[in-house]
């Protein structure tokens, strides 16, 4: 399945969670999950934050993640992918720190030091695709430490061994494609342009203003 954009694919990911709304908060993955996730609060008339997280890339190669993290700190790895790739711990100190850096500036600029009251809520936790799972594992034990009432997790598209590993971590998995042969989250649209802090910024402002179900 290949969606003609992240829009589409929010789209049709709203479709799939009509039964959320009342106390329901989407809490997306900057960047191209705002996207995806804008569509889905829209739909379902709640609130749209983000979560920041981080993949901590491989020597190398900062698109392949031995782990992840996120603004408030904590580490989910990949310790099978860290032995093969014999990644050192030094190296993984100094990618730790740096994305952590990126993390906290870009929770400075998405949500302009606002906390967000996730306690007791429906949390829908949304990215536009997942591909290893670690930035996804670190999101999801950050939302577990504010005590939520439920966290689903809603992606396009994910590769079915990751599915497999990430649906006993959540209350409910939400994905529309799991195809077999998965190299790029890109490969499954059509349209799949790079989102800048201005684009993320301009969604959560427009969201805001956006009058909410009672």
């Amino acid at each position: 399945m290949v969606f003609e954009s992240r829009e589409e694919a929010g789209t049709l990911l709203a479709d799939k969670l009509k039964k959320y709304g009342k106390n329901c908060l989407v809490l997306a993955i900057p960047r191209g999950g705002v996207v995806v996730g804008a569509q889905i609060a829209h739909a379902r008339s709640c609130p749209l934050e983000v979560i920041i997280t981080r993949k901590l890339g491989a020597p190398g190669n900062p698109e392949l993640a031995i782990g992840a993290t996120t603004s408030k700190g904590g580490m989910v790895l990949d310790q099978e992918l860290i032995k093969k790739l014999e990644v050192t711990k030094g190296y993984i100190r100094s990618e730790l720190s740096r994305q952590q850096k990126e993390a906290r500036r870009r929770e400075k600029v998405y949500l302009k030091g606002e906390p967000i009251n996730i306690t007791d809520k429906t949390v829908i936790l949304v990215d536009d695709g997942i591909a290893t799972g670690a930035t996804i594992e670190a999101a999801i034990q950050a939302v577990r430490e504010e005590r939520p009432a439920r966290v689903i997790l809603a992606v396009p598209v994910a590769p079915p061994h990751t599915v497999e590993r990430l649906k006993n971590e959540v209350d409910e998995l939400v994905v529309l494609s799991t195809p077999e042969h998965f190299w790029a989250i890109g490969e499954f649209y059509s349209s799949f342009p790079q989102i800048s802090d201005e684009e993320v910024v301009s969604i959560l402002r427009e969201a805001s203003q956006r009058p909410q179900r009672d």
